[in-house]
């Protein structure tokens, strides 16, 4: 069977390839719905360095992806089933390191090629089922369960005085993370700091906003997630040192192009426990649709969603990337190719 897969082959310049599907061991799904994530944007604008340009592609974008599946050899899905698709491929190792850390492992649309395709055949580990979620919420599963690796994590290693947890960002990222936090975590008082009002303004169902330039003097909090990233990632990284109480878990989540330069005398002298958090593996997919079939946070999540036109020609895919520079939040679109 011939499939197609939508390359970018350069910056905004897609091409089609044609490749056989393996019927032997993988499972054959068809994608239903798909959002763009910041490094597809990234890849697409041509906003990273020559160098991995010329490495990564071409290649297919999008790891953020819902399907239905379409044949199953193995037995451990039906026909019409809905799923979401894991992107990270993980290498053999020990495991006490998360799949998503392993040396080895592979993620799609970084390296190889992402969902944009006809249809995806991929191993029935990589596929988790959902029954009773909206597809396009669905759509966006990846990137809930990034939040939920990120708080399983911090779990684990902060201390057990949580009474003010400060989320450092007002975007998509930051967003989720409040969501997860304020049902983990429900008596500890989840605040959120920002730049723009408009985007804090979708936060209501946090204990706290603040505007970063009018932090009161005193402020102060026991942990924080730093969903910033970019060129503001120092000011975000080294404001939280400064406001964090002693022995404080900040956990980094916002990616960065260039280096950073934060406060480590600061960072030594109060104890603080910094965590890189990055991507996630199946036990955050299967965590984060458990938490995604209650209702309410649904609903909550769709707020944050835009979903554009279909995508049914190679020029629906540069209306959808230029439609998302453009919306403040998530931008999902049904996949019609």
């Amino acid at each position: 069977m011939i499939n197609y897969v939508y390359q970018l082959v350069s910056p905004q310049i897609f091409s089609i390839k044609y490749e056989s599907l393996d019927f032997k061991d993988d499972v054959i799904v068809k994608p239903a719905y798909m959002s763009i994530c910041n490094a597809d944007q990234r890849y697409y604008l041509g906003m990273r360095d020559t160098k991995i340009l010329e490495k990564k592609l071409p290649m297919a974008l999008i790891h953020e992806c819902c399907a239905k599946v379409i044949y199953d050899k193995s037995g451990n899905f039906k026909k019409g089933d809905n799923v979401v698709i894991i992107p990270n491929v993980p290498s053999s190792g020990n495991d006490e390191i998360y799949e998503n850390y392993r040396k080895g492992s592979k993620f799609l649309s970084s390296g190889c090629d992402g969902f944009m395709r006809e249809y995806v055949n991929i191993s029935p580990d990589r596929l988790v089922k959902f029954e009773n979620i909206n597809p396009k919420v669905a759509a966006i599963s990846e990137f809930v369960s990034v939040a939920v690796h990120a708080v399983s994590r911090f779990e684990k290693l902060s201390h057990s005085n949580k009474d003010k947890i400060v989320v450092w960002g007002d975007g998509s990222l930051a967003y989720v993370v409040c969501n997860i936090l304020k049902v983990r975590f429900p008596n500890s008082e989840i605040i959120v700091v920002g730049k723009n009002k408009r985007k804090l303004s979708i936060f209501s169902f946090v204990n706290c906003t603040y505007l970063v330039d009018t932090l009161p003097k005193d402020f102060e909090f026991d942990h924080a997630f730093e969903c910033v990233g970019g060129e503001g990632s120092y000011y975000a990284i080294n404001d939280i040192i400064e406001h964090i109480n002693p022995q404080g878990t900040l956990v980094l989540m916002g990616v960065s192009e260039n280096k950073v330069s934060i406060n480590t005398r600061d960072i030594l002298e109060k104890g603080i426990t910094v965590v890189g958090s990055s991507r996630s593996g199946r036990v955050d997919f299967e965590n984060a649709i458990q938490y995604m079939e209650n209702l309410e946070l649904q609903n909550r999540l769709s707020v944050i969603i835009y979903e554009d036109k279909p995508v049914s020609s190679i020029d629906d895919i540069h209306r959808v990337f230029s439609t998302d520079l453009s919306t403040l939040f998530k931008t999902v679109f049904k996949w019609n190719l």
